[in-house]
């Protein structure tokens, strides 16, 4: 896939988008991009670390589980516990077509895998041990409910020309 200046200000947008609802990594697929990349900064601000796009992750076979507490731009204010790698290998291509090969552990593997299963079509709830995410059936509910409402008043796109955004994304860059 070709990287151009549509494309890198796209990444651009999604950087400030993660710093602006105080992200910490940002996928494609969250902002209906049908692509295989995402933007983080564990740091979760401009002022520090530096935002870098990963693009095409494949990771590792995970070894050692570790449980932690994470959240989701795509479901605010939900937050809870996820067994994941502790420690990583990342391959992957940066913005410039660079390879990425690096070993990650921690907080920054964690938003990694993370990132990662967003462009699988996971989410963090669906990791959690299994009746935990009862507790939040609500509030999903309620922003199911919402987001209904922002498509029915036009502050959301219908789902039709959310399909051919998409479809012309693919078209482009597929």
């Amino acid at each position: 896939r070709r990287v151009d200046k549509r494309l890198k200000a796209i990444v651009q947008r999604m950087i400030e988008l993660m710093y602006e609802h105080k992200g910490v990594g940002l996928a494609a697929t969250q902002v209906n991009l049908p692509l295989r990349f995402f933007v983080m900064n564990p740091k979760g601000s401009p002022e520090e670390g530096e935002a870098r796009v990963v693009i095409n992750p494949v990771l590792s076979k995970p070894k050692t589980p570790e449980e932690a507490e994470e959240g989701c731009l795509s479901i605010p204010q939900l937050f809870g516990n996820v067994v994941r790698s502790k420690k990583i290998r990342l391959n992957a291509f940066d913005l410039n077509g660079n390879e990425i090969d690096e070993v990650f552990s921690g907080f920054e593997a964690r938003v990694i895998q993370h990132e990662t299963d967003h462009l699988d079509g996971v989410l963090f709830i669906d990791r959690m041990k299994e009746g935990a995410v009862e507790e939040f059936r609500g509030e999903l509910e309620n922003l199911a409910s919402e987001f209904e409402s922002q498509q029915r008043t036009g502050g959301i796109l219908p789902d039709e020309e959310l399909t051919a955004q998409r479809a012309a994304w693919e078209a482009a860059y597929g």
